[in-house]
């Protein structure tokens, strides 16, 4: 979960506004002056903000991608995909949900009549944090406000937010996934379904019925909002 602090900062961060921080209130990878490189984030175009995310040296893992992971899909869908962070084979391809859980993706949206190229797909973090670990709290900040762009970019009826990462950074929340699925959430206004991530439903296929319950409520909401 992102600390409070940490989000209210990034925010700040976002609209141009420097965050001076006293030295002991640091975490060891976080610089000591936050400048105003996100400011222009919230203002940018596609063309813009995919040229701004290639060149991003906001955080540690730039120093060991390939390249980062901008998203894919229809940039006026219905539908957003939001992933957690880029694995080896995306950081290879510069594409989210590649390989055997690209493929599992590709089959959820399928049986709800939706393809890779009718919604948007996008991660969390643009970068491959090292070995697949998890995001730190920072990293995780500095990639905030690209996302929030895309989501403004994009404007989706609905959201799906897939595995923990994601589900976990978009709702503030600390709790697992099996606690934040099955029930609607709020994002900005914009209804937001959380779901298990398609790696893990091919680690635990016997999840797969949930992972159905979940879709379908997402595809419900969509209707009573009239899509």
């Amino acid at each position: 979960m992102i600390h409070p602090e940490h989000q209210r900062r990034a925010y700040l961060q976002a609209m141009g506004i420097d965050v001076w921080l006293p030295r002991d209130a640091l975490e060891p990878d976080e610089p000591e002056t936050v400048t105003s490189e996100k400011a222009a984030a919230d203002c940018m175009d596609w063309d813009q903000l995919r040229q701004c995310i290639s060149d991003c040296t906001r955080c540690e893992l730039a120093q060991g991608r390939t390249q980062t992971v901008f998203g894919v899909g229809n940039q006026d869908a219905d539908w957003m995909i939001i992933g957690e962070a880029p694995g080896a084979e995306e950081d290879r391809r510069g594409e989210p949900f590649v390989g055997r859980a690209g493929k599992m993706l590709d089959e959820m949206l399928r049986a709800i009549g939706q393809s890779r190229e009718s919604v948007f797909i996008a991660n969390t973090l643009k970068c491959r944090p090292p070995h697949n670990r998890d995001p730190k709290p920072a990293e995780a900040a500095a990639c905030r406000d690209f996302l929030d762009r895309q989501i403004a970019l994009v404007q989706p009826r609905i959201i799906l937010a897939v595995g923990k990462i994601a589900a976990q950074n978009l709702t503030g929340s600390d709790e697992p996934v099996g606690k934040m699925r099955g029930y609607p959430h709020d994002l900005d206004g914009i209804p937001m379904v959380v779901t298990y991530h398609p790696a893990y439903l091919l680690r635990s296929p016997s999840q797969k019925r949930k992972s159905w319950s979940d879709l379908c409520l997402a595809t419900r909401l969509m209707s009573e909002a009239g899509a």
